[in-house]
């Protein structure tokens, strides 16, 4: 009899350890309670950085709160909103000049989002698509980046430290991204050198709702008036 009681606590406490192991997961790193968009997507060891094992610690963190306890400004943060176009569903549309990027849904709506974008001399404009998507990518800075700042690090692993955030949706074969980023405050900023920063909670909703060959259009500074 001693025994079995013994049996059935043990058995309650793997099952309560279980519950409670879910449950951090839930609250830690919640993007893992959905599923990518197309089924389960893993990513290579190289991608994912020396943070993947870390569990809670690469968590992104409440980023929509800015340095000094401030909070996202409210047209800035995720939201879905109209938006006619003529851009097929599930188009990136990149609003430059109000520092916005559109998922097309469809009906006239889009998800927006607010981002940070280049600082003057480096923006751009044209079409891309989507040709490879990392989560807490590895960053080497580019040459002529390194060129500008002696300093810069050759190598910088994946994590809550590296500047592209927790995923990244590279471009074509240029060297712009669409990333997270370890500067929430840059959101809403023209401070970037080409890239499109977003925060990580909202780099992570979009990581899911797309896939490579997802078509990016990013708007010119010229083509849309600001609308702040």
């Amino acid at each position: 009899m001693g025994v079995a009681l013994w049996l059935l606590a043990a058995a309650d406490s793997d099952a309560i350890a279980q519950f409670s192991q879910s449950r951090a997961d839930m609250l830690f790193e919640p993007w893992k309670a959905a599923p990518h968009r197309g089924g389960t997507r893993s990513a290579a060891p190289e991608e994912v950085g020396r943070h993947a094992h870390m569990g809670r610690n690469v968590a992104a963190p409440d980023d929509d709160v800015l340095n000094g306890g401030r909070s996202l400004p409210p047209h800035l943060r995720r939201q879905t909103v109209d938006y006619p176009t003529s851009e097929p569903t599930s188009t990136i549309i990149v609003d430059t000049a109000n520092t916005y990027l559109y998922l097309v849904l469809g009906s006239g709506q889009a998800i927006r989002y607010g981002i940070g974008v280049g600082r003057e001399g480096f923006t751009w404009s044209g079409r891309e698509r989507v040709s490879r998507m990392a989560e807490w990518p590895n960053w080497r800075p580019p040459a002529d980046m390194v060129a500008r700042n002696p300093d810069l690090p050759d190598f910088v692993p994946g994590g809550v430290n590296n500047p592209l955030g927790a995923r990244a949706l590279y471009l074509g074969d240029t060297l712009y991204r669409i990333h997270g980023t370890n500067e929430p405050s840059s959101i809403g900023t023209f401070a970037s050198s080409g890239c499109i920063r977003m925060l990580n909670a909202d780099v992570i909703d979009l990581y899911r709702r797309v896939s490579v060959g997802t078509q990016v259009v990013v708007l010119a500074n010229s083509e849309g008036a600001r609308t702040r």
